[in-house]
């Protein structure tokens, strides 16, 4: 029956039907033929229950303040910041490109906001300065998905709901492999300049410098908000999400001036669509979670893994790798964070892995799977944001793929990238 569930909900996706539609039906599909005395009620308790968790209206929260800041100044100040430091430098215009991403994924949060606020102003100037299209998209969909791992992280808030582990060690865990692939992707970079002979750019002086350091000072103060506010205790990860809303508000509204009280139903009304999709995801995805554990399908289908894990931790991690990443290929990573992690959850915890380096190992791969194709969602909004076709936007992507995959790799075997600053915290 997981079999046939499993084509059907294949099936439903390929004729279009929302993912909300696939994962009901699979769920009432196993539900009402293995078990016929549960009452239908149940489902709906298990959807709200998967949405009326507090912590998930960071959410919201972290959504509507990347819609603020993308309406204002706060994404040009901190480009011009990066621009005037390493501009000058050997592939310093892609190196711009991949920490501006970087920056603007501490203070957003989200992936496609990033590809939407930073792939309009860098594209035409990477091109104009001797970059391939095809280079130049490719980097900015890959840089776009560190936001998945530099906090605050939307995927760290799913995972942390779904496995019960702490929203903040999360945060403070993705820090370490978001800049290793920032690093890995800025060596590229210097090689592929190189290779292309893209000559420097003129250093910015001492004055340049300390004046994009002042504009940039306000929008820094996202990320020193909401880590340090999480971790001195002043607020939880929830009142965070609250806090860099008003933050946003006051910047780009008080001082900025680049947000009027008119514009604020419009970025409403685009939160509120993103929100919806997310709880909607959300809710048929814990619902299919609960069946498929009450069905006991983890223990069915990795019994012989759950046998040997706690002797080889390692084939955990790989196995965990590889299914997040082929699942986030295909599917939206919410699901399949949703999906996947009541399965392993048994795994992991017979293999004594740290909750927290697994839920940052299951967020690298939902960022991999964000470029990904075939359905990477970064890809989708790249297409509709430079207007070019799909084939197009992904050709350049393998080169970015390979590296990502090179720090799951590094991630399964030196854990301490994600572990060592939490452990600081303890």
């Amino acid at each position: 029956m997981a079999i046939v569930t499993a084509v059907l909900m294949i099936i439903l996706l390929l004729m279009g039907f929302p993912m909300m539609v696939p994962l009901l039906v699979g769920a009432m599909l196993l539900l009402f033929t293995q078990f016929p005395f549960m009452d239908g009620p149940v489902m709906i308790q298990q959807m709200i229950g998967g949405i009326s968790q507090s912590v998930l209206v960071a959410v919201p929260m972290f959504i509507l303040a990347a819609d603020i800041m993308i309406k204002g100044h706060t994404a040009d100040r901190l480009l011009d910041l990066v621009s005037k430091f390493v501009g000058h430098l050997r592939g310093g215009l892609p190196m711009t490109t991949a920490v501006s991403c970087t920056l603007f994924g501490a203070v957003s949060g989200s992936t496609q906001a990033t590809v939407v606020a930073m792939g309009q102003p860098l594209r035409p100037k990477l091109i104009e300065a001797g970059y391939s299209d095809k280079f130049t998209m490719a980097l900015i969909i890959n840089a776009s998905d560190i936001a998945l791992l530099i906090p605050p992280s939307i995927g760290m808030i799913i995972y942390g709901v779904v496995s019960g582990t702490s929203v903040g060690d999360l945060f403070i865990a993705g820090i370490g492999p978001g800049l290793m692939i920032l690093l890995l992707f800025s060596v590229y970079c210097y090689f592929k300049s190189i290779k292309l002979k893209i000559p420097r750019r003129a250093k910015a002086s001492r004055e340049e410098r300390l004046t994009a350091l002042k504009r940039a000072m306000l929008p820094m103060g996202f990320p020193v908000i909401i880590i340090g506010g999480i971790y001195s205790g002043l607020f939880s990860p929830t009142e965070a999400a609250s806090v860099s809303v008003a933050y946003a508000l006051v910047l780009e509204m008080f001082i900025f001036r680049q947000v009027r009280l008119g514009d604020l139903p419009a970025i409403a009304l685009s939160t509120g669509l993103i929100t919806a999709v997310v709880f909607i995801l959300v809710a048929a995805g814990t619902a299919f979670s609960w069946v498929i554990s009450f069905a006991r399908l983890p223990e069915l289908m990795l019994g012989g893994v759950i046998e040997n894990a706690a002797g080889n931790p390692y084939m955990v991690l790989g196995l965990i790798a590889v299914a997040y990443f082929i699942g986030c290929m295909f599917v939206d990573p919410i699901v399949v964070i949703l999906i996947l992690t009541p399965i392993f959850a048994p795994v992991v915890t017979v293999a004594g892995i740290d909750p927290v380096l697994v839920g940052t190992l299951v967020t690298l791969q939902a960022a991999i799977g964000s470029a990904t194709p075939p359905f990477g969602c970064d890809i989708f909004t790249a297409v509709a944001i430079f207007r070019r076709p799909y084939l197009d936007v992904i050709a350049g992507t393998p080169p970015f793929i390979l590296l990502l995959l090179l720090s799951t790799v590094l991630l399964i075997v030196f854990p301490q990238i994600a572990l060592f600053l939490p452990g600081l915290m303890d």
